[in-house]
């Protein structure tokens, strides 16, 4: 029986003999980005790489999700290898494309290449014969949560119920056979090392407003209208007199912006359209915060007797990483860069949809360098492919030997020790009452 040791070598051996086959495989998706629900292109070409390594798979899932699954043949856990189809929409990116502003401004192209290189270095006979369980390749659309408008028409059209990939998967069943998983993203803050353990993300709600006023002739007769505009900026302003009541530790965030100011600059504006998303370190602080910006919306459209509707979207629950999972992803990471690269990091104020995933089974979600410039932005690209692409792709693959060898103990201990937050069915129910549609007259 070959150890542990010997497994990861020859692992990281069959990484190494195609590295440039893996790396090109985020390159290529680099330049052809797609954002949610619309990852065509990149989801062809995770099942063209899965059919070549022989891994059985079902593609179509969530309208553009891939799910690969490997058997060990010895009873055990399920572990989920995930990564992110998705693009930003970012114009201004050096790798955007002209027509549709799409752009990898976040690293997802470096996710599906480690997976890609995670299926090469575990998908090996004398591998699998030592491990214990099962492992899923997914490649999930729809992290970013953007383009709010499209997505909602999806929803209305009944093609998906969520606006994020990996809820659209838990509502679908796609990880009912799941009972741990990780990812690892990108990251350009050099303090954050080459890999990185993190801690907890905010979670998230979408809001969608509508202010609804009188339009009239906005110099011959004002005083007929109703201005939606001014009850929208009451509003705005309404919200930022309750930022001293969030708390420091709730890292609430609250960024509103508004769609559509009105018709025509010589009409009172009876339509305006705002956006939000409303951020929080723990569902309590999100819901808290969430009332007060309602709160704000209502008084903004009764000071100027006009009607407000409020459309609140589920978005992302927060992300709570599971330690004992992270303690057998540690050593693997120190073992490929040195401690003095390993960072840690205790909460971030993004959030993500693994979040999601993170509140019904063990999950973590590391991070690796590479990267340069500022997420979501025009700067951010990939420097060290090697590093964001090979390295990441050992490190889990080290940690899902770890998880599943020798009868999977350290797999099966974790899962012994979690206590979800939350059943697929308890999640459910919580993400559809938070979809709330109310109309205010003010």
């Amino acid at each position: 029986m070959f150890s542990i040791e010997d497994l990861k070598q020859k692992a990281f051996q069959q990484i190494d003999s195609r590295v440039e086959e893996i790396i090109n495989i985020s390159k290529e998706i680099l330049v052809n980005p797609e954002p949610g629900f619309r990852e065509v292109k990149t989801s062809t070409l995770v099942s063209k790489k899965f059919a070549e390594l022989g891994i059985p798979f079902r593609s179509g899932l969530a309208l553009t999700g891939v799910k690969g699954e490997i058997s060990t043949d010895n009873p055990g856990p399920t572990l989920a290898l995930i990564g992110e189809l998705d693009s930003l929409i970012v114009n201004e990116h050096p790798f955007s494309d002209a027509e549709t502003g799409a752009a990898h401004a976040c690293g997802h192209h470096c996710q599906i290449g480690m997976l890609i290189g995670a299926a090469i270095g575990l998908n090996i006979p004398d591998i699998l014969s030592t491990l214990s369980g099962r492992l899923v390749f997914m490649a999930v659309p729809a992290e970013e949560y953007i383009e709010i408008e499209y997505r909602n028409s999806l929803r209305t059209d009944g093609k998906i119920e969520f606006l994020g990939g990996k809820p659209e998967l838990i509502k679908l069943g796609e990880f009912d056979d799941v009972d741990m998983a990780m990812m690892v993203h990108t990251t350009s803050t050099e303090s954050e090392g080459q890999l990185c353990l993190s801690g907890t993300n905010n979670g998230t709600v979408a809001k969608k407003i509508q202010f609804i006023g009188k339009g009239a002739h906005a110099g011959g007769s004002p005083h007929l209208g109703i201005n939606a505009l001014n009850a929208a900026s009451l509003a705005l302003s309404a919200i930022h007199y309750n930022r001293e009541t969030f708390k420091d530790d709730d890292t609430i965030r609250v960024h509103p912006i508004i769609t559509k100011g009105g018709e025509a600059v010589s009409a009172v504006p009876a339509d305006v359209r705002m956006e939000t998303f409303v951020r929080g370190k723990t569902i309590e602080a999100i819901l808290d915060a969430n009332a007060k910006v309602d709160r704000a919306l209502k008084a903004g459209a009764m000071a100027v007797g006009a009607t407000v509707n409020i459309q609140t979207i589920p978005g992302y629950l927060p992300l709570r990483q599971d330690p004992l999972l992270a303690e057998v992803y540690e050593p693997n990471a120190v073992s490929l860069v040195g401690k003095n690269n390993v960072g840690h990091i205790s909460h971030r104020t993004g959030s993500t949809d693994m979040g999601d995933v993170s509140n019904i089974m063990p999950a973590i979600h590391p991070y690796v360098g590479g990267a340069t410039g500022l997420g979501h932005g025009a700067t951010y690209v990939i420097e060290d492919y090697e590093l964001s692409v090979i390295t990441a792709a050992k490190s889990m693959v080290a940690t899902a030997i770890d998880l599943l060898y020798d009868g999977a103990i350290a797999g099966n201990r974790i899962l012994a020790n979690h206590r979800p937050h939350m059943t697929r069915s308890e999640y459910l129910t919580f993400m559809r009452n938070l979809d709330q549609d109310e109309t205010f007259k003010g």
